[in-house]
């Protein structure tokens, strides 16, 4: 079984309901460790001095924060403590919203919360499970994870809860900051359908298991086969298309599309 990551409880008016954090996601990304291409051995960084080149003991190293070019203010780690939030085992639900008023953007980390092993705290779960799906709400609130407070959502999710780390909306950036973005005018009728009928012939359900890491496999395979000894031939990178008649793009994508949705689609494995 796996280790719960925190425990504690959620508190939403006088309801406290006993609760483990687990994790909600594996990580499957292929890790590399740098290494001495002639012989193998491991590469180790050192702490060095930017100044000097020369290596700086771990008891003189600490955390500073640069005002300006140069200007620096140290601070010690139990400095730092002082701002660490009090270490509540409590999620602290402070508001319930409807989710399709959630950006998006603001979703970081996602886990799942389970209740302890115990038949009151079983019963409290599901009622707060329960509720929030005959509601269509979703629970925000906050709690300690790791020194540090993190805003959540919890919201019921596949007969359990799942809680999601957010971002405060002062981390995100918004559209209207970027550059370079096309100004809003209405699109021509005959490209604008097309479009529309280019979305109608690839929609369909949404099968999160119909979408494999395909990185992840090339990369394994490309493993496998330099452990056999095998040269990898590395094929040069294809130039960027450039859409030269958008309308006559439109229209050979959707008769590719509906040629596709014709043939009897198979899943290729990873």
């Amino acid at each position: 079984m796996a280790r719960a990551l925190w425990s504690g409880s959620v508190s939403f008016g006088l309801v406290n309901v006993p609760v483990r954090l687990m994790s909600g996601t594996v990580d499957k990304d292929i890790h590399f460790h740098q290494v001495d291409e002639k012989n193998g051995d491991r590469i180790r960084h050192k702490r060095v001095s930017e100044r000097t080149g020369r290596e700086v003991d771990s008891d003189r190293i600490a955390n500073g924060f640069e005002r300006s070019s140069g200007s620096w203010v140290i601070v010690t780690s139990e400095e730092l403590s002082a701002a660490d939030p009090e270490r509540t085992h409590t999620i602290d639900v402070d508001a319930f919203v409807p989710l399709a008023e959630i950006d998006p953007l603001q979703f970081d980390r996602a886990y799942w919360v389970v209740p302890e092993d115990q038949e009151g705290a079983k019963k409290a779960y599901a009622l707060l499970r329960t509720a929030m799906e005959e509601t269509d709400r979703v629970a925000i609130g906050r709690f300690v994870l790791r020194t540090r407070e993190r805003l959540v959502a919890l919201r019921p999710l596949q007969g359990a809860l799942a809680l999601h780390t957010m971002r405060f909306a002062d981390e995100l950036v918004k559209a209207s900051s970027l550059e370079g973005l096309p100004v809003r005018t209405k699109a021509p009728n005959k490209e604008l359908a097309a479009a529309e009928q280019l979305i109608d012939s690839l929609s369909t359900r949404w099968d999160p298991e119909a979408y494999k890491d395909r990185h992840r496999a090339r990369l394994r395979k490309i493993i496998d086969r330099k452990a056999k000894g095998e040269e990898i031939a590395v094929e040069p990178a294809p130039e960027r298309a450039e859409v030269v008649d958008l309308m006559a793009a439109l229209e050979e994508s959707v008769k590719a599309a509906k040629a596709g949705k014709r043939r009897p689609r198979t899943r290729k494995s990873a």
